[in-house]
């Protein structure tokens, strides 16, 4: 630091970055952090540009904590009365091997337990990698999956997001009735052409034995994304429309598929001092040949919490709307245990689930259901979130306890793999 420089606790509005330096980038490279930065050399600092910058980073789930300070430089080296800083933003890495339980909870399955091993920070790059394997607790090993997942927000360094996933299955289906012994292979890319727009586009191939024949995909959409983050979303808005192709013809046994599916997932969030208010939309509608092994069911953590799930709620097309409130107990704090970095949060939740499911033209008031919900959400790496919730319809007329991983948002759109 050259003589006459001093550090200070905060960085000042309108002082002019004169350089930019990272502290803490010990397993992550520095370029996946420049690219999410708002403040820039040769401008002036804005606190409101590095919070916005903030959730960013937080939303690349590498780190337990992000701050910033400023090294001040001296009155000589300042301009017209203007100070001069080097902004440091000083980071905490959190985990990037994880040797551990593996964990998912599905309407179908219920809670399915297993090993996995992941790295959360491949190679520095942001990269993510993991192998699983999983059982169902009940019965214990007659429902199993063998996965491999892969995926970044960025491919060569290009705005290029994908997602790679195997999934081989071998359980019994018992809200469709039927052995799903499966192979999937699936590739999503996101190419983020301007700053809130996207271009989406899905490729996979799905083999179903015992007859069922080879399931092709391929689909295109956009999205337009306003949200603050990804994961633990504040404010913001999100739309995705998506239109998929699948199936080929008939399998063996006559009960193949050919349909299109299109898609709405909308989604709106604001705050409000520590409330979060959350508007979720999700609308599937499949004009085509669709067979029973992929019909959708509604009941459950990641469907309708007014129920659990089973034979008689399924369907071709579906609506799920959710208007949900959350209060934040305890934002996000960062601790270690045994020198391993991690962050948690606490947040209270109340909520309504408003349905529909049918097979055939325009669904009415029969299709419909409805239920209220509340409980508790904590925020950790990895997962995103553990959802404890119990649910109330005043169809079913008794409350329903629910287990869940992951926002609802993002495990409702998995639920039919």
């Amino acid at each position: 630091m050259a003589q006459g420089a001093a550090f200070a606790d905060a960085c000042a509005d309108g002082a002019v970055v004169m350089a930019i330096r990272f502290e803490g980038l010990e397993n992550t490279k520095s370029r996946v952090v420049e690219r999410e930065l708002l403040n820039k050399v040769g401008e002036t600092f804005s606190s409101v540009k590095f919070e916005a910058e903030k959730r960013k980073l937080q939303d690349l789930d590498l780190f337990t904590e992000i701050n910033v300070r400023c090294e001040t430089a001296s009155v000589a080296g300042a301009s017209a009365g203007v100070p001069s800083v080097t902004v440091v933003y000083a980071f905490q890495e959190i985990f990037r091997w994880i040797p551990a339980p593996a964990g998912k909870v599905t309407d179908r399955d219920g809670l399915m337990i297993g090993l996995a091993f992941a790295n959360l920070n491949l190679a520095g790059e942001d990269i993510r990698a993991e192998v699983q394997y999983r059982t169902a607790i009940d019965p214990i090993f007659n429902n199993n999956e063998y996965a491999f997942y892969a995926s970044s927000p960025y491919l060569f360094g290009l705005p290029l997001g994908w997602n790679f996933e195997f999934l081989r299955t071998d359980s019994w289906d018992d809200i469709r009735g039927f052995e799903d012994a499966s192979w999937l292979f699936d590739l999503d890319l996101d190419w983020a052409l301007f700053q809130h727009f996207s271009v989406l586009a899905t490729g996979a191939y799905r083999y179903l034995e015992g007859g069922y024949g080879s399931l092709p995909e391929y689909g295109a959409g956009f999205a337009i994304d306003y949200r603050d983050a990804e994961l633990d979303t504040r404010k913001g808005v999100y739309y995705e429309y998506m239109m998929t192709h699948v199936g080929a013809g008939k399998g063996s046994n006559g009960k193949g598929e050919n349909y299109w599916e299109l898609l709405n997932d909308a989604r709106a969030y604001f705050t409000l001092n520590r409330f979060v208010t959350g508007a979720t939309a999700l609308f599937r509608y499949r004009p085509g040949t669709v067979n029973f092994y992929d019909y959708y069911y509604h009941g459950g953590v990641n469907t309708f919490r007014g129920h659990e799930s089973d034979s008689i709620h399924v369907g071709v097309h579906e609506v799920m709307l959710t208007l949900e409130e959350r209060f934040v107990l305890i934002d996000r704090k960062a601790f270690s245990i045994a020198g391993v970095n991690l962050f948690y949060g606490v947040q209270l939740v109340v909520g309504l689930d408003g349905n529909l499911l049918w097979d055939k033209g325009r669904p009415g008031w029969d299709n419909y259901e409805g239920a209220v919900y509340g409980g508790v959400h904590l925020v950790i790496p990895a997962l995103d979130r553990i959802r404890l919730e119990v649910g109330y319809s005043p169809d079913k007329g008794e409350p329903v306890f629910h287990f869940g991983l992951y926002d609802k948002t993002i495990s409702a759109r998995w639920r039919s793999r």
